[in-house]
């Protein structure tokens, strides 16, 4: 990693990490309202295959987006590591299920690098860049395409 001159005008700002399926995404900290454990998540009916259902958190019903369905991985039943992070995205509550999350970290503008072309597709347009720290390798996310329950998957 690079460290940066004293004179050096780059900003830093605070990302909260979580995982999912063994990768280590970032949200930009002002997004995300509060992390908690992982309580009661009530089905749906025809909900999005993503959509694990509602929870209450803090006196609100909101819906939950399980991230591991959302990213084409296969779904687990959540554990004592498991997190829900409640984000706010146009002035709606929104859960997002991930399998781990603990960390907050600063990330310097100048340490996050435009998204490969090769991503493309769905998840591409979730990931907004790429910052590597201290050789691991951290995907930013887009959180609008990210919440987006319109079905937009051609067949």
């Amino acid at each position: 990693m690079s460290t940066n001159q004293s004179g050096d005008t780059t900003k830093a700002r605070p990302y909260i990490l979580f995982s999912v399926a063994g990768t280590t995404y970032a949200l930009p900290s002002d997004q995300v309202r509060h992390m908690e454990m992982v309580g009661q998540i009530t089905a749906v009916p025809n909900a999005a295959p993503f959509i694990e259902g509602v929870a209450f958190s803090r006196g609100q019903v909101v819906p939950v987006i399980n991230l591991r369905v959302r990213f084409g991985f296969e779904r687990q039943v959540p554990d004592l590591r498991s997190r829900l992070l409640i984000v706010e995205v146009n002035s709606r509550h929104i859960g997002l299920l991930a399998d781990s999350a603990r960390e907050f970290v600063p990330i310097a503008d100048d340490l996050i690098h435009p998204p490969s072309e090769a991503i493309g597709g769905l998840s591409g347009s979730y990931v907004s860049g790429v910052a590597t720290i201290d050789e691991r390798i951290i995907l930013i996310l887009n959180m609008s395409p990210l919440v987006d329950t319109t079905p937009n998957i051609a067949a």
